[in-house]
């Protein structure tokens, strides 16, 4: 059992290695292929190890992906913030605080529009969840449909983003644009114009 946890974490710590490598590939070089060998040359393992550890460039993109969203979960421990602007903030933070590689990932990854898809919507929910149970929005919305709608918002915005049509602060302001108008859609009669006051100070920009 020893020797089988002390494999498993060496086989953790190559991981990490290879995935950090990636990342500083992407910033040194932020327009080169990120290839399988020049990964394992600078984390000085062999292309195979990559291969076994991650898999293929796909699947490098989409395990910097889960470091992204790891990354999310450790901040929001750490805040103790969990209501839904502080989700949608602390997600936009996460990818404007490591540009170089968060545009790579979302431009290298397929499937890039799953990105929000594990700790980001999961916690909004929980937040929307909440404040539907605190009688602060209605007790007959879907908190997995208004949830949705954030998300496909938050997405684009951020493949906006990705693409240079924003700048960072109009990432965020248009995501929390998408989250309150929804909250404010599913306001409950006593919170309604609290709910709507951000969109009538800020409006759609």
């Amino acid at each position: 059992m020893i020797d089988g946890g002390l494999r498993e974490r060496h086989k953790a710590q190559r991981r990490t290695r290879i995935l950090d490598a990636a990342r500083e590939l992407l910033r040194d070089s932020p327009d080169s292929v990120l290839s399988t060998e020049r990964i394992a040359e600078r984390a000085e393992v062999a292309p195979a190890t990559v291969y076994n550890l991650i898999g293929p460039r796909d699947k490098i993109w989409e395990a910097l992906a889960a470091g992204f969203m790891d990354d999310l979960e450790r901040r929001l421990a750490v805040s103790g913030d969990f209501d839904a602007r502080a989700v949608v903030r602390l997600t936009v933070g996460l990818f404007v605080d490591d540009p170089v590689v968060s545009r790579r990932m979302v431009r290298g990854w397929e499937e890039s529009g799953l990105v929000f898809r594990r700790s980001p919507l999961v916690q909004l929910r929980r937040a929307i969840a909440e404040a539907r149970t605190q009688g602060v929005l209605r007790d007959d919305v879907d908190p997995d449909a208004l949830v949705s709608v954030v998300g496909t918002s938050c997405v684009g915005a951020l493949h906006q983003w990705v693409a240079g049509l924003i700048d960072d602060d109009r990432f965020l302001k248009r995501c929390l644009f998408a989250l309150d108008v929804v909250l404010a859609a599913a306001a409950a009669d006593p919170h309604r114009d609290e709910l709507l006051a951000p969109l009538r100070i800020r409006g759609a920009t």
